[in-house]
């Protein structure tokens, strides 16, 4: 969705070993599960300094060692936040994706802002595989599960997005389209009574980054506030929140995730799962950029905001 200017390097915070090998990481982290107590500190080691791609294979060398999932028995063996992290860093990217979003809509009532934070962040061929991922999981269709555990025209925007028809980003830009596009959601929103909500779920979800940022720059010449401020004056609840997603990840992603952790540190209570789905599925991908986008908007690092909530 957003538009690469960095290279992948710069991005990443975890980028795994050097000359790996699976077999000696699988037999410290049975050693560290076998027998009374667990050894917490080796699980950390081994683990936070791997790639994803290197933690599948030890979890396969795991398998062929000692013929135990190593899923199920980091499970069996850590319990609360601890566990959840841990166990977050063993799925691949599209899976944890799709478990996160079964997770949001099978518990008592269903988390809006997690299946927010995944459909408006990824790009079309992302949510392809996510959907892919979840089917084989829990052999289920996700665009019907989504139907069942939402409505309105919430529910449209999420199914919108779904469906992975958001142009992918170029350096060319229509501005005929762009301008087109802007006075159209103008006449949806600033200038009749009432909104036309469709106008702007169906811009907002098949047109490209690039593309946008010029539609908001002429809708702002047009209505003379910007898109933010009119979706906040036009639409509410979920929806305005979903709208506002695509916005601001259009705009700037590592800026959109770095406010989802401030607000997840700031307040009372810490909300833990937007903190470990945010770092884990972005460790390598931009967490760098994030946390330098954190810097900027907390005035501190953030590391040291989780450290202080923790206390």
């Amino acid at each position: 969705m957003e538009s690469k200017n960095y290279t992948e390097a710069e991005g990443r915070s975890v980028t795994g070993a050097l000359n790996f090998d699976p077999a000696p990481d699988a037999q410290t982290l049975y050693k560290a599960m076998k027998g009374l107590g667990t050894d917490e500190q080796a699980i950390i080691d081994v683990l936070t300094k791997r790639s994803n791609m290197q933690r599948q294979q030890i979890a396969k060398s795991f398998k062929g060692q000692f013929g135990k999932d190593l899923i199920e028995s980091l499970k069996s063996e850590l319990s609360g936040n601890f566990e959840r992290l841990i166990v977050a860093l063993m799925y691949s990217p599209f899976k944890y994706d799709a478990k996160e979003l079964y997770d949001a809509m099978k518990g008592v009532g269903t988390s809006e802002g997690v299946i927010i934070e995944i459909l408006a962040s990824r790009t079309k061929a992302q949510i392809k595989e996510i959907i892919k991922a979840y089917k084989e999981e829990y052999g289920s269709d996700l665009e019907e599960d989504i139907k069942s555990e939402t409505s309105g025209y919430f529910e449209q925007i999420l199914v919108c997005l779904l469906q992975g028809e958001r142009d992918n980003a170029t350096l060319y830009v229509d501005t005929t389209l762009a301008l087109q596009d802007a006075e159209t959601l103008y006449a949806a929103g600033e200038k009749i009574q009432g909104t036309d909500e469709m106008q702007f779920i169906t811009i907002l979800c098949t047109r490209s980054a690039t593309h946008l940022l010029k539609v908001f720059e002429e809708y702002q010449k047009l209505a003379g506030k910007s898109i933010e401020d009119s979706i906040k004056s036009e639409t509410r609840g979920s929806l305005e929140d979903a709208m506002l997603a695509i916005v601001k990840c259009t705009r700037n992603v590592h800026c959109y995730f770095a406010e989802r952790l401030y607000h997840a540190l700031k307040g009372a209570g810490t909300h833990d799962g937007t903190l470990i789905r945010v770092i884990v599925s972005r460790s390598e991908v931009d967490l760098n950029l994030i946390k330098a986008e954190f810097k900027r908007i907390a005035g501190k690092s953030l590391s040291s905001m989780i450290l202080v909530s923790k206390i």
